[in-house]
């Protein structure tokens, strides 16, 4: 094999921590090739059968539902379907999004109830209803098959549903796929068949025509948080060229409101400023405008529904940040520093904001964080996230005698407890924890390199883009950054707490702005004192806002720490 040398020998440090050593791993990590590199639906479970289902109810003109999961995940794979049964122009079909506060995660019977009303025989799940047996049960026994798409763990007995198409079934070779990526997957099958059949409407549509919904692809899968490796890598990666080459009005208007240059968009955007807009709608109450930006055909439309997320934005950012300070300061007074579970709630916080909130607190301390709220049906509902040293899926199922219902991934998960067993689930959580197999997460408080400020420049940066998209289970790479002299500190924000710390070497002169979201500069191990030396960890990141190059901020050392 001919080894590519203009791969430097830092980005071989950082391929060689991530498990690349191979050349051919290597070159398969930093050119993903989408027919290589991603896996035929049909190995999905059940994929045959749903795909049999969907053309015969197509054939009969039968009422179609697509019920998805009112978040950044669900919502994109809604668009996804809705995109594909446009595309053939089938209009038979409704799309349903749950209340996040009312109806909260889930496949409800209440709303199966509404959606037989409207005449529906046939309802697809996207992001929801694996674990759903009195859903299926409930729709089965109205005369509606159920088609479940969705990538949760599975937990107990598999719903009596028509199809499960799920990731983390084998024979799969890959189980971690988002929701929306499973009804591409869904979608890719679709039209494959259709076009086997020679079907009327699908025998004229382009071949490969399905890629360009790769760009709702890359915005769940990031969103999402799922793993970035392996099969997400190459959907990220060419979903990413999608994206920023998509007509989609929705698209190009956020873009425009937010003063992205479309044509560089980057993983970062995707989870700092897209994913946040679309989860916004469904966290303060109106899930379907962010379906309407992704599948709407006007421009003006568009613009319109823009304003109005952003105004929803600014209102939960307003919301998050309140949970966050009273949070914190709860925190410090109620647990110690080496305690690796929290939980925490008010009646007065709404569950739709807690994930935000809990992840806050979690980069800042570690452990796993578990906030709590009430809904507007006044059920204790909660959200919960962990660094990874603890699975949370796997926490709550050693703790299910203590809640109503609960569910997730390794790194995050909801919800529901009763009123009396609120105030001792911590206890519960905690004697759980001690039964839960623990993941090493040591390399969370190391670095991948240690460098200066002289070093930070167009060569580095382009160098460690190479490794691009960063996420889950690719994260950015973190340096220790010495020596550096604190030349300022201040708070940012409409509440004053974000910190920007302009950092600068001694000996060059050279400075560059680090920054962190939610911190303050009492929250870093060594406070940083304007004049004093010190040492950094941090990520280099594009500065959306002043251009340029800026350091993430992750914390700040003691000029003598090693």
């Amino acid at each position: 094999m001919i080894i590519d040398t203009s791969i430097s020998e830092l980005v071989r440090s950082l391929l060689a921590r991530r498990g690349m050593v191979e050349d051919a791993d290597i070159a398969a990590f930093l050119s993903p090739d989408y027919e290589a590199h991603t896996h035929a639906p049909e190995l999905l479970n059940d994929m045959r059968a749903a795909v049999a289902r969907i053309l015969s109810a197509m054939e009969n003109n039968e009422r179609i539902a697509v019920y998805a999961d009112y978040d950044c995940d669900g919502i994109p794979g809604a668009a996804i379907l809705s995109d594909f049964f446009a595309k053939i122009n089938y209009t038979n079909i409704e799309v349903y999004l749950p209340h996040r506060d009312r109806e909260g995660y889930g496949f409800h019977t209440d709303a199966i109830t509404e959606i037989s009303n409207g005449g529906v025989k046939l309802i697809i799940t996207v992001d929801v209803g694996t674990v759903a047996r009195e859903g299926c049960a409930f729709a089965r026994s109205l005369g509606i098959d159920v088609i479940v798409t969705d990538h949760h763990e599975i937990i107990g007995e598999r719903p009596s549903c028509l199809a499960l198409v799920n990731p983390k079934i084998p024979p799969y070779p890959f189980p971690g796929l988002c929701g929306a990526a499973v009804a591409f997957k869904l979608a890719q099958a679709l039209l494959a068949e259709g076009k086997n059949r020679k079907l009327k409407n699908f025998i004229s549509i382009p071949d490969g025509w399905e890629k360009w919904l790769l760009d709702l692809v890359a915005i769940a899968t990031v969103a999402d948080m799922v793993p970035l490796i392996e099969e997400n890598r190459a959907l990220v990666h060419w979903g990413l060229k999608v994206l920023r080459k998509s007509t989609r009005h929705g698209i190009r208007a956020l873009c425009a409101k937010l003063r992205l240059r479309q044509s560089e968009i980057s993983e970062d955007d995707i989870g700092f400023s897209i994913a946040p807009r679309i989860n916004a709608a469904s966290r303060m109450d109106e899930p379907e405008l962010a379906f309407r930006l992704l599948v709407t055909t006007d421009r003006n439309e568009a613009e319109r529904l823009v304003a109005r997320l952003e105004e929803l934005n600014s209102m939960r950012k307003v919301a998050v940040a309140s949970i966050v300070k009273v949070a914190k300061r709860t925190v410090r007074t109620r647990f110690r520093s080496d305690d690796r579970i929290v939980v925490l709630g008010s009646p007065e916080w709404k569950p739709a904001l807690l994930g935000l909130a809990a992840n806050s607190i979690m980069e800042n301390r570690g452990g796993v964080v578990c906030l709590w709220g009430r809904d507007a049906n006044g059920r204790i509902k909660g959200s919960c996230r962990s660094d990874g040293s603890i699975s949370v899926v796997e926490l709550f199922s050693k703790a299910s005698d203590a809640l109503i219902e609960f569910g997730g991934h390794h790194a995050s998960g909801g919800f529901t407890v009763s009123y009396e067993r609120v105030h001792t689930l911590h206890e519960s959580l905690t004697s759980a924890s001690l039964l839960t197999a623990k993941s090493d997460v040591s390399d969370n408080a190391k670095y991948d390199a240690s460098i200066s400020l002289a070093d930070i420049g167009g060569p580095l940066f382009e160098e460690i883009f190479r490794l691009a998209p960063f996420g889950i289970g690719n994260p950015k790479p973190v340096f220790l950054i010495s020596p550096i002299i604190v030349s300022s500190v201040r708070r940012f924000g409409r509440d004053n707490n974000h910190a920007e710390i302009l950092v600068s070497c001694g000996k060059t002169g050279i400075s560059m702005r680090t920054f962190d979201f939610f911190r303050a500069p009492e929250d870093f191990t060594h406070l940083p004192v304007q004049g004093n030396n010190a040492k950094i960890l941090a990520s280099v990141v594009r500065d959306t806002f002043r251009g340029g190059i800026a350091l993430r901020l992750l914390d700040v050392l003691a000029s003598s720490a090693r």
